[in-house]
């Protein structure tokens, strides 16, 4: 068979809700590139979160921040960054609604004053008056908790790729796309934990399939090779852009509405599962 080129989705896909990457996953992604496949991170996440365990499983190169960038061997191939005029845009309408969000750039994730403990909460539970919840974070902290950078006075950056923002029940997720119309794609709830009202702003016009499409350029390889593997709805363009697009089974109904084929669920052996039956392994 044609060597394939596997797009692969971080959270939901290769990551489970612990943010850790199951056995049989990293299993799948050493073998397909043992036989000759190659494989690239396709994630909303932007460098910063994309921690050294992840990379250990050894990957051809990635595509971060949905599409904000792509890096090839260390080689920044590119990258579009938010103005600085919609940076401040964004903070000041979050911080006069009582929005926790995080920046993302490449170098650091920089969170609201309230975000740590509010997210928290989400993931661990009440740390504060549960003792299960305090233990879970005790003992297995989060990845993503321990990666921010928490209590920058200044959120004004110029190096960001975009943004998230959790739920806040007294600001539909509407009203916040609404606000951002034009100068954000706005997408809803694309990590599950964050609540149905929350989200992430993007730079319009930059999806995952933008950045697939030119790095199969660059790689001088065609569309038809290509595979991409994802959970949400921000994987929708690469799965419908992909010769084959594959669900997993915790993906969201949209999601597996316009997918080719749907495996199991992260937790449940998916990758491994989806690799083996499409002959990568």
């Amino acid at each position: 068979m044609n060597k394939k080129i596997i797009f692969l989705d971080i959270d939901g896909t290769l990551v489970d809700d612990d943010g850790m990457i199951p056995e049989s996953a990293k299993t799948a992604c050493i073998e397909a590139r043992k036989n000759g496949h190659l494989i690239y991170l396709c994630t909303g996440r932007s460098k910063a979160e994309i921690y050294d365990f992840i990379m250990e499983v050894g990957f051809d190169g990635i595509i971060g921040a949905g599409g904000g960038f792509v890096e090839i061997e260390g080689e920044m191939l590119y990258h579009h960054k938010v103005s600085d005029e919609d940076v401040k845009h964004m903070v000041d309408y979050f911080d006069e609604h009582d929005l926790d969000f995080y920046l993302e750039s490449n170098g650091g994730l920089f969170a609201s004053k309230n975000f740590l403990p509010h997210v928290e909460r989400l993931i661990y539970g009440d740390v504060d008056n549960d003792p299960v919840a305090r233990e879970k974070k005790e003992q297995r902290p989060h990845p993503f908790i321990t990666g921010l950078t928490i209590g920058e006075d200044n959120l004004y950056r110029s190096d960001v790729n975009k943004a998230c923002f959790l739920e806040n029940k007294n600001v539909p997720f509407e009203q916040i796309k609404k606000e951002f119309a034009g100068k954000f794609e706005v997408i809803q709830c694309t990590v599950s934990a964050f609540g149905q009202d929350s989200g992430e702003l993007m730079v319009p016009g930059i999806h995952k399939a933008v950045a697939i499409e030119k790095l199969i350029e660059h790689l001088g390889r065609s569309q038809e090779d290509t595979i991409a593997i994802g959970d949400g709805m921000n994987d929708a363009e690469m799965i419908e852009y992909c010769a084959l697009g594959i669900a997993m089974g915790n993906a969201k109904p949209g999601l597996k509405a316009i997918a080719d084929d749907i495996t199991d669920a992260v937790d449940e052996d998916g990758l491994f599962h989806s690799f083996k039956k499409h002959g990568l392994i």
